[in-house]
């Protein structure tokens, strides 16, 4: 068994861990922040935005049983990868978009998954996440983690003011 990490931001950081959560082969999805200048930031300094630090998801994974392509084709497939302003009602730059490679061969993969969907003529506007090299990162708050098992109704109730789950519906699914 090799474990591998993959970090991805995708907007609300708890919105981003139930969907590889549930693959076999995932080990584990930390929420918490990457990218930024300050050293184990706070949420409340990550949500007002004076960091630089995205709300992310750190995913460990077997890559015996789950390859880096399929997790990226899932993260694909969570996110407005159009919009440069943050994730549905999430706005601002810790709600961007972003891959965070760990390796070379990560990299490539990102880039050319990023390519292929730029192209495929899905989206109308540009493709504006960014790839950029893994920084430290800083778990969230204990409270912040597996959000949606430990705080079902909030995080439903969250997510369905959010918009995203329509947004998925239209241009995903």
């Amino acid at each position: 068994m090799t474990l591998q990490k993959a970090t991805f931001a995708g907007g609300c950081f708890w919105c981003m861990v139930k969907p590889f959560d549930q693959w076999d082969g995932v080990h584990q999805v930390i929420s918490g922040y990457t990218g930024g200048k300050v050293m184990n930031p706070t949420y409340e300094q990550v949500k007002n935005g004076d960091t630089g630090h995205y709300e992310a998801v750190e995913i460990t994974y077997d890559d015996s049983i789950i390859d880096y392509n399929t997790i990226l084709d899932l993260y694909w497939k969570q996110i407005d990868p159009t919009d440069d302003g943050g994730q549905f009602q999430d706005r601002g730059e810790q709600y961007r978009t972003a891959i965070f490679y760990h390796t070379k061969e990560q990299w490539g993969l990102a880039e050319a998954s990023k390519e292929e969907l730029a192209t495929s003529g899905r989206f109308s506007k540009p493709i504006v996440t960014e790839i950029k090299p893994a920084t430290p990162f800083y778990p969230a708050e204990e409270y912040h983690q597996d959000f949606y098992k430990k705080n079902k109704e909030e995080y439903e109730e969250d997510r369905a003011k959010s918009g995203r789950d329509e947004f998925i519906e239209d241009n995903w699914d």
